[in-house]
């Protein structure tokens, strides 16, 4: 397939042919890159993403006590980090 394409491309000089391959690989490439992709980005399951907890249900916390999404720190500034950086995570 390479050998015929490169064979029915104009100009008799390698270096010639070269770049005209060159030049028709970004061409392609480019109308796959602004046409092709934005089209088919929609039809395409990569941001239908849902994070469960133990509950089953969205964004909900494995247990009553556990802080929840949104729950506002008590003490400390907001760039404290809220668990121990000394000790191991053991797992829930």
């Amino acid at each position: 397939m390479y050998a015929w394409i490169w064979r029915h491309l104009p100009f008799r000089q390698w270096p010639a042919k070269l770049a005209t391959s060159l030049v028709l690989i970004a061409a392609i490439g480019a109308l796959f890159w602004y046409v092709v992709f934005p089209w088919a980005e929609p039809l395409l399951p990569f941001d239908d993403v849902q994070v469960t907890e133990d509950s089953g249900v969205p964004g909900a916390p494995a247990d009553p006590g556990a802080p929840g999404v949104g729950d506002e720190p008590s003490t400390g500034d907001e760039h404290d980090i809220p668990y121990s950086t000394s000790e191991p995570a053991t797992p829930r």
